[in-house]
């Protein structure tokens, strides 16, 4: 029996999770220098944490690598050229860190429509005062990017009874299992503006992409309804900030619930922390109390798939970044 294939740990941080790598050969590291002898071993690559730069001079001194992973499920702070053209397998963490995200998008919904800042307000200020709130059943909910979060997304706010309209690049057949019963109607990126002049509430979920960025700007922002809630658990520049700030502080649409930004952290003068129709969560609506160990679990499943020769989950096309 062939040994089982070595690994290269690429961790900026020491994880308590790390530990949970013991039955596995693997050699752990900061720099690619931490590797020395053993990337010539190497068939994989767990990209932990830390930098692009890191993982590119990894993956450049191993001359046997096969596959690599990350723990997260956005890629495009890590992809570069030689791993794109490259017959190695890349596979991510899509799936691991959906179920929260879709709770955090019906949070957002159910904070507008129930308005619960101004709740919060009241009772700080010990304030009887009786407003209306908003049903959300029967509101039409659009997700733009319909993969696994958006997904989870809209079998949540489907079980609440909202419409769902979604966004997607490649829209499923009719017949196809993905269109379901969830979707009331799917679009193609150049239909954006459609859909969006429908939607009370709209949940992005896209991936950060060459044709992402940006993808909800001026026009956008104007096709939308003056009722509408933006939401985006996806990537941060996928959004036009600047833009979205401008339209929130004229009050042009409603509000946004955010959980990612154009930069992060957020800069103390950024206006942003001013807007009162703004819900900020600070790039952490999938840190639930086991996000981590989640993410090593599957790891450790992918790598027993990976040393028996079966199909691995979560393969990137790499020329699309997703």
């Amino acid at each position: 029996m062939s040994n089982p294939p070595l690994v290269l740990v690429l961790a900026a941080e020491n994880h308590p999770q790390l530990s949970m790598l013991h039955e596995i050969p693997h050699v752990l590291g900061k720099s690619v220098t931490d590797f020395a002898a053993k990337t010539r071993e190497a068939a994989v690559i767990f990209h932990w944490s830390g930098s692009r730069d890191v993982l590119r001079a990894a993956f450049l001194a191993s001359p046997n690598l096969r596959w690599v992973h990350s723990r997260a499920a956005g890629l495009d702070n890590l992809l570069f050229p030689e791993l794109v053209t490259s017959d190695v397998l890349l596979t991510n963490g899509t799936g691991v860190f959906s179920r929260s995200l879709g709770e955090f998008a019906l949070a957002a919904i159910l904070y507008f429509a129930k308005d619960l800042r101004r709740m919060v307000c009241n009772q700080q200020a010990a304030r009887w005062e009786q407003f209306d709130v908003e049903e959300i059943a029967g509101r039409t909910v659009g997700i733009v990017g319909y993969g696994d979060i958006g997904r989870a997304v809209a079998t949540r706010v489907h079980a609440m009874g909202m419409k769902i309209l979604a966004l997607k690049r490649h829209p499923p057949a009719s017949a196809d299992p993905l269109a379901g019963p969830l979707i009331a109607r799917f679009y193609k990126p150049e239909e954006i503006n459609t859909m969006l002049g429908q939607c009370d509430y709209i949940v992005v979920a896209a991936p950060l992409t060459h044709e992402t960025r940006h993808m909800l700007s001026d026009a956008q922002f104007a096709a939308m309804r003056p009722n509408a809630v933006l939401i985006n658990i996806g990537r941060g520049p996928v959004i036009d900030q600047d833009a979205l700030v401008r339209v929130l502080a004229e009050k042009k649409i409603r509000g946004a619930g955010l959980d990612v930004f154009a930069k992060e952290p957020i800069p103390v003068d950024d206006p942003i922390w001013k807007l009162d129709n703004v819900l900020i969560s600070p790039h952490c609506a999938d840190h639930t109390k086991d996000w981590l160990n989640d993410a090593m679990r599957f790891f450790l499943k992918q790598y027993d798939r990976f040393r028996k020769g079966e199909p691995l989950e979560n393969i990137v096309e790499k020329h699309l970044g997703y």
